[in-house]
């Protein structure tokens, strides 16, 4: 997915966005209201007792190593088995790992494989919809948070769009994002508390925030 050439100020991966990168390239604020994601979060979904069944014997079976795993561990032995269930798998879109993405966004080029966005296409990707950024087992220099928002913005600035949605998560500990991009070219994003997907009840609140991203913002 690539938009059209610009004279580029500079190119940067991805994985070499930290906060000051992020602040180079975007006019990038935070804010803390959680209302925001009332809409999101209360997403009226009835787990059924074959899904309550399946993450409750996916989390009684990873619980004690989740702290323990590595990147990779984490994403085969945890998160994949969960977004598979959660079957990101339609006509019109469909879930894709190690995806990748460039654009340009301010006359800066942003580029790099995403660790797994929900997208349009059949074989390649086109239309980003969602992303999940890192699986990473602790916080390392370099953070999921900046890289979730570069390839957030791209991602707007190729769907002409000024909301997006994602998700990041550090171990066993997730945290959803709303970016926002507002008439003056600025940007704006909301973090959630952290849910833990440790414990059964954050696990379901889990899921089904990630059923609402399916059924209402894959559009």
């Amino acid at each position: 997915m690539k938009q059209k050439e610009e004279k580029i100020i500079a190119s940067y991966n991805f994985s070499d966005i930290d906060r000051n990168i992020l602040r180079e390239v975007l006019d990038i604020e935070v804010f803390f209201e959680q209302e925001i994601f009332n809409e999101w979060f209360n997403y009226k979904y009835e787990i059924s007792d074959y899904e309550l069944k399946f993450l409750t014997t996916l989390l009684n079976s990873k619980k004690n190593f989740l702290q323990y795993y590595n990147e990779v561990q984490l994403k085969s032995q945890f998160i994949s088995p969960l977004l598979s269930f959660v079957n990101f798998f339609t006509d019109e879109f469909k879930g894709w790992y190690e995806r990748n993405l460039t654009g340009i966004i301010n006359n800066y080029e942003l580029k790099g494989n995403t660790d797994f966005m929900v997208a349009t296409g059949k074989i390649e990707p086109e239309k980003p919809y969602f992303f999940i950024q890192e699986f990473k087992k602790n916080l390392t220099k370099s953070n999921p948070l900046e890289q979730l928002l570069a390839e957030m913005a791209i991602a707007m600035e190729i769907n002409k769009t000024n909301i997006l949605r994602g998700t990041y998560n550090v171990g066993r500990h997730w945290y959803f994002i709303i970016l926002e991009k507002t008439k003056q070219n600025k940007y704006m994003y909301y973090e959630s508390n952290d849910f833990d997907c440790s414990e059964i009840d954050e696990l379901k609140q889990i899921y089904i925030n990630l059923k609402a991203v399916k059924h209402k913002y894959c559009k």
